[in-house]
């Protein structure tokens, strides 16, 4: 990676517009809707009273596979989304224009052959009523730009979850199509569709995007902490470890640590941690 290039790159602001459809569609690809007589979950599929789920800022003004770009020199076939979190300021709305700025805040090199960590932070802001929405931090990692050298400055990086028994969990079951329905709210990889170009990266079969799990497990916080409310979620990050493939059931288990509310989700038929090292800010 050209580390010069990376830290005086200037994204052009991405502008949004999306319907309640987009809204209605991006929740039904994280199973809402699975239980027809439930009110809470109704709320985000159907155009009465319709809230957006708050992970939505993830997908709403995606700027484009930029790490292509060839000034940046990133070794971008080896790339992993290894981290995510969003902070809601405001409300998503079920429906509007948002508009996005977009930086590479930091780069912290591992060392040859160790690759090196990217954050790259997103300001997702409502074009209309003109108020800060969201503000999202992708953590990618580089696995063959290892000795380009560091710059910015990197978030302290989540504790481990230690081994004991969680709070409370929620179980929620994927469907076999939930990545065919999932890729329609805007990530067209095929690895998530077609059975030869997953095989090609090494999965036995098309994966579930791992900002789906993500979307699954805002899913179980919402139901399991904040009684259906999307408001009063104010934070959420956390690491991706293993994929899911659809169909699997996602366990996610919460725990009180130190005054925080952290979690894991794994998938229960093969008892893997898939997400993990997460951490929740639920406002009263």
């Amino acid at each position: 990676m050209n580390l010069d290039a990376a830290r005086n790159f200037r994204f052009e602001p991405v502008t949004h517009s999306y319907s309640r459809r987009d809204t209605m569609l991006y929740a039904l690809g994280l199973g809402y809707g699975s239980e027809p007589l439930d009110q809470a979950q109704l709320n985000f599929v159907y155009e009465r009273d319709l809230h957006a789920v708050p992970s939505m800022c993830c997908v709403l003004a995606h700027p484009g596979f930029w790490a292509k770009r060839p000034e940046l020199g990133i070794d971008w076939l080896r790339l992993l989304h290894g981290e995510q979190s969003f902070e809601i300021h405001h409300p998503i709305p079920p429906e509007g224009t948002v508009t996005a700025g977009y930086e590479i805040a930091a780069v912290a090199d591992k060392g040859t052959g160790k690759g090196a960590i990217l954050h790259l932070v997103k300001t997702l802001n409502d074009a209309i009523a003109g108020v800060k929405l969201a503000t999202i931090r992708s953590v990618l990692f580089l696995r063959g730009d290892g000795g380009c050298g560091s710059f910015g400055s990197v978030p302290t990086e989540a504790s481990a979850l230690p081994e004991q028994t969680p709070s409370q969990t929620l179980d929620i079951a994927t469907l076999p199509q939930s990545a065919l329905i999932y890729r329609l709210s805007g990530d067209y990889n095929p690895i998530h569709a077609d059975p030869e170009a997953a095989g090609k990266a090494g999965f036995e079969r098309p994966i579930l995007h791992g900002l789906c799990t993500l979307g699954i497990a805002t899913r179980a916080v919402l139901a399991t902490l904040a009684n259906g409310r999307p408001d009063r979620l104010g934070s959420l990050s956390v690491r991706f470890s293993r994929p899911v493939f659809p169909g699997e059931t996602i366990r996610t288990e919460f725990f009180t640590i130190g005054g925080q509310i952290r979690f894991r989700s794994r998938v229960v038929e093969r008892d893997v941690v898939v997400l993990d090292r997460g951490t929740i800010a639920v406002r009263d």
